[in-house]
């Protein structure tokens, strides 16, 4: 009896082994570099699921609420590309740096992406 409940178990983690989904992002930071205020400020994160099963994103959190992710609501099969997309709010002026947590079914359960950059006022065009 033990055996075969031993057996069960490795032939489970095998199975779940052998079936690994991983994700490969293009760039993990994100520059926005000098952005004016209230300007766009929505971004696009690229990967690849590089594993050998659908990659499910399950949640995206930001570190803030300035910074507003939407992850992918389909799953992304093997050998695919998937983007999330991040919006920052520009209307604050100054230096930024978030981070954006992914919890996904990947070897990695959760994976952090980031952005940064610096508001500068809005230009004064046709003023003296």
């Amino acid at each position: 009896m033990k055996s075969q409940v031993t057996l069960l178990v490795l032939l489970f983690v095998g199975v779940l082994t052998s079936y690994a989904q991983e994700f490969k992002f293009e760039q993990e930071t994100i520059n926005y570099g000098k952005v004016e205020q209230s300007s766009d400020g929505v971004r696009v994160f690229e990967f690849t699921n590089i594993g050998d099963a659908p990659l499910l994103i399950k949640d995206i959190k930001s570190s803030c609420g300035c910074a507003v992710p939407q992850k992918p609501e389909k799953p992304i099969m093997p050998g695919e590309k998937g983007q999330i997309s991040v919006s920052y709010d520009t209307k604050r002026l100054g230096a930024f740096s978030k981070a954006i947590t992914i919890f996904s079914n990947a070897k990695r359960e959760r994976m952090s992406i980031k952005i940064k950059g610096y508001v500068t006022s809005k230009s004064q065009k046709g003023k003296v």
